[in-house]
């Protein structure tokens, strides 16, 4: 005989349910999800908590439904002693199972809030998106409807009204700002929401508004740096884009995991799923992200040094990007803007060594993020535009450039922007010992030692 279930019996003691209650509603939930050979009673409730005994799936998975439905906020098989403590590495697989893929991101979002030091320090495994991609393109270009039975629209255009105030949070403050609010939001409101049942239009626009949701914060992660804790997120939300129908939105989730493979290192890994991306949106329209894409390839391609496929990825940017209609494009579309867009061609250039291409881009990026108030694309192109000063040996210039990137650098939550600070001090050391020099370092430090 196993240990007692203590932390069982302590839920059930909280939720005030006698056993026999309990298994009668798990014998419901049961019902309602087509398995009626699932009988538990009150001796069954006793032998889990008595004597330790584990019940077979699907009932530990209804069990943490009820008493997340029972308390307002998610109850994982793991808090009711039902299962070994959870793995945040199962959030790199894209299962098959929604109710898999549910249990993984809860489990990713639950150790985020809580911040647990496993999550904090995983790492980013390169090759670790190559599967998802796959699966995700295969699926989504093979897609069959599918029925599920009958939450409400209105619920789902809550949870999507959640994003855009999170996503302007995001934009305007960096994403180490917030991102706990929205992880504690989606595990309590949101992923609740899909184990219940819906109607196949519903489930589709609820698995999308999840996934959005699951993305931003793989995105907030990425932009504070936690890499680990960013890669699960943004498989999770490649997985639930499938569920949603909806294949734009699966390529800019690729979108995002393109731009950190790049960033990290990966250009090879990057550019591909960037291609994965374009090749998804043959099944649907938007022309944000379709700039979007080809911009990170071209992202990708300037770090892999090669000058002529750079260009011509720009130039297929440029064009799709004088197509966008951001009134027919979706909310999460909206930062794909020019203060973006341009600021990430200057990055391209100026990895490729052009600085007479990248600091027009760069300038105009720098306006319209100035018009915005928006510090943290300022930060990343004011130090694109040091950077290229720098090329051209202007250190005058440089130093402008380079103490407002510190400036905009202090006044968001962003890695990427202190990132951007140690970028442009790596290439200002490179000109030799001078005041400026030392002028910008001793900023810097300031910055970088708070």
């Amino acid at each position: 005989m196993e240990a007692p279930n203590m932390q069982l019996s302590d839920w059930l003691a909280r939720s005030g349910w006698s056993r026999g209650e309990l298994a009668r509603q798990v014998r419901a939930v049961a019902i309602e999800r087509g398995e009626p050979h699932v009988r538990p009673d009150t001796s069954s409730v006793r032998r889990w908590i008595e004597e330790g005994h584990k019940p077979r799936p699907p009932i530990p998975s209804i069990l943490a439904d009820l008493f997340s439905s029972r308390f307002g906020y998610r109850v994982t098989t793991y808090d009711l002693g039902l299962e070994e403590a959870p793995t945040v590495d199962r959030a790199l697989a894209y299962n098959a199972s929604l109710d898999q893929t549910v249990e993984a991101v809860s489990d990713l979002g639950r150790a985020d809030v809580d911040r647990r030091k496993f999550l904090i320090t995983a790492p980013f495994a390169a090759a670790a998106a190559v599967g998802p991609s796959r699966d995700w393109l295969l699926n989504t270009l093979d897609r069959l409807p599918t029925d599920r039975h009958r939450v409400r629209l209105e619920d789902v255009t809550a949870v999507k009204n959640m994003f855009a105030h999170f996503q302007a949070m995001d934009v305007f403050q960096g994403g180490g700002s917030g991102r706990l609010v929205l992880a504690a939001y989606v595990n309590e409101h949101v992923y609740p929401l899909l184990r219940r049942t819906h109607t196949t239009d519903v489930h589709h626009a609820l698995a999308g508004a999840a996934a959005e949701q699951t993305y931003l914060l793989g995105w907030m992660a990425f932009d504070n740096g936690e890499h680990g804790a960013a890669q699960r997120y943004l498989i999770q939300a490649l997985r639930l884009t499938e569920e949603s129908d909806d294949p734009a939105l699966g390529a800019h989730v690729l979108a995002g995991m393109a731009d950190q493979a790049t960033l990290l290192g990966h250009p090879d890994e990057g550019r591909r799923l960037a291609q994965a991306g374009r090749q998804g949106l043959v099944k649907a329209h938007s022309a944000a992200c379709l700039a979007d894409l080809w911009t990170l390839e071209a992202r990708a391609l300037a770090a892999m040094g090669d000058k002529r496929a750079t260009a011509h990825a720009v130039n297929q940017a440029e064009r799709a990007f004088s197509a966008v209609d951001f009134d027919n494009e979706p909310e999460w579309a909206r930062f794909i803007d020019s203060a973006y867009i341009h600021g990430e061609w200057a990055n391209a250039f100026r990895d490729l060594g052009q600085p007479d291409d990248a600091q027009p881009h760069a300038r105009r990026s720098i306006t319209h993020a100035r018009k915005q108030n928006r510090a943290r694309r300022g930060a990343l192109s004011h130090a694109a535009l040091a950077v290229t000063h720098i090329q051209h040996r202007d250190l005058e210039a440089a130093h402008v450039a380079a103490v407002r990137t510190v400036e905009l650098a202090r006044k968001v939550q962003s890695s990427r922007s202190l990132d951007a600070v140690r970028d442009v001090g790596r290439s200002m050391r490179s000109l030799g010992p001078h005041p400026l020099v030392k002028d910008f370092e001793e900023r810097a430090r300031t910055l970088l030692a708070a």
